[in-house]
């Protein structure tokens, strides 16, 4: 894949990040996405590449959000890509003016990204320390025995990231039994996922069901970093099922690694939309607009972190 479209790449999240930072705090999560999607669509379609949205925001009949297999970039005559996305995540994040919303891209050659329905997913994952130790077919208080050795460190000082929610009830139990601390978030588990790579953030593990188009977005990352992701599918209903085998996932309870879901040469782009661990949030000033970006390569992995100032007076970037 062209280096070129690394800083590509990175214009278009920030776009979706700077239109969507201009709803923080404003308590409208529909105006927020939306705004990110229009953005990120306008700038994808400037692109050099032949472009195919494989993980999106839903099916076709859900536009105008970037649908699965909406085509974008300057089309027939440029490099084929596949496209994993996500304009704004961590919607009520934004909306309710909380911290570590993102604006999401990553691409790959055609054909490397899983392709399946928007619905749930299983996940565990890890950064580079513990890689290769995880097994989701196993429970959560083994997957954490495996984690503390490989880190050389007790069970009581892994600290495991999960969204907060009732299905979870059970798995973080069984955590705090174990003994292992946890960080309870409300969204955006590809940042949270992201996060168990960088050790400025202190969180060891991933456990939880979350979005399966953020699971493929968190392999794309991790896939640049040497970290590790595994997933199952977790269909809400039969449809889903259904769509599923359609897409040729034949066996539902399969577990992804994490090289199946992001594979070959992947570019991974996200820009802060507001504070974070990992990203700064959008800054406004007075005469131009911050932003900070992190885009990685899977070949090199190679890391960038890029902090921009936009004059939109001279050159509007969405």
């Amino acid at each position: 894949m062209d280096r070129t479209f690394v800083l590509e790449v990175v214009r278009v999240t920030e776009a979706a990040a700077i239109a969507a930072a201009r709803w923080m705090g404003r308590g409208d999560e529909k105006a927020a996405d939306q705004a990110a999607v229009d953005a990120m669509r306008r700038v994808l379609d400037t692109v050099s590449f032949d472009g195919t949205v494989v993980i999106g925001e839903g099916e076709r009949d859900e536009a105008p959000m970037l649908y699965i297999g909406e085509k974008v970039g300057l089309g027939e005559g440029h490099p084929r890509v596949d496209i994993a996305l996500d304009p704004l995540e961590g919607t009520t994040i934004t909306a309710h003016g909380g911290s570590n919303s993102l604006a999401v891209l990553a691409i790959a050659e055609a054909g490397k990204f899983l392709h399946g329905p928007d619905t749930y997913m299983q996940k565990i994952a890890v950064g580079p320390d513990a890689a290769g130790v995880i097994d989701l077919n196993k429970s959560p208080t083994e997957n954490l025995k495996a984690i503390a050795k490989a880190k050389g460190k007790p069970v009581e000082e892994l600290t495991a990231i999960i969204l907060n929610r009732p299905r979870h009830s059970d798995l973080i139990q069984e955590v705090r039994a174990s003994g292992a601390r946890i960080r309870l978030i409300q969204d955006g588990d590809v940042s949270a996922a992201i996060a168990t790579a960088d050790p400025r953030t202190g969180i060891d593990v991933l456990f939880g069901i979350g979005g399966a188009p953020e699971g493929v977005l968190a392999a794309a990352a991790l896939r640049c970093v040497g970290g590790e992701i595994q997933g199952r599918l977790k269909p809400r209903n039969q449809e889903e099922v259904e769509r599923a085998k359609k897409m040729g996932i034949s066996n539902i309870n399969r577990v992804f690694l994490t090289e199946e879901m992001a594979a070959g040469d992947v570019v991974f782009c996200a820009t802060g939309v507001t504070e974070g661990e990992m990203l700064r949030g959008v800054h406004f000033t007075a005469d131009a607009v911050e932003t900070e970006s992190v885009v990685m390569r899977s070949r090199s992995q190679t890391v960038r972190w890029i902090k921009t100032q936009h004059h939109l007076d001279r050159k509007p970037v969405y």
